[in-house]
């Protein structure tokens, strides 16, 4: 049954102070400004071990995961300049820094 009188007086919305804007945070791999969608990766696989998280645009984790083994990347673990040294992904990386921070396209398929 509702009430008659409410508990608590009306809700009241709370004042909101101007906001700065927020740090822009730097994608791991290439270091471009992150967009809308964030994607939290793995460097090092969960199932090899890996617990630290680093930001990355969809993009770049795609071309991370199609051209890298689990194993491959649990090698390379933290050093994006081992990532970077595979033509394929600098090849991408030279590609993408041109483009806005939320470009989407698809990637190859994982090479098997």
């Amino acid at each position: 049954m509702a009430r008659k009188y409410p508990k608590h007086g009306p809700y009241e919305p709370p004042e909101r102070e101007e906001e700065a804007p927020a740090p822009t945070v730097p994608c791991w791999l290439c270091s471009r400004p992150l967009g809308e969608t964030t994607v939290w990766h793995h460097p090092v696989p969960k199932s090899r071990g890996g617990r630290d998280v680093v930001p990355m645009h969809p993009i770049c984790q795609q071309t991370l995961i199609a051209n890298f083994t689990n194993s491959e990347l649990q090698r390379h673990a933290m050093d994006v300049d081992a990532l970077l040294s595979n033509p394929a992904v600098r090849k991408f990386v030279d590609w993408v820094a041109s483009k806005d921070p939320d470009f989407t396209a698809t990637t190859a398929k994982k090479q098997r």
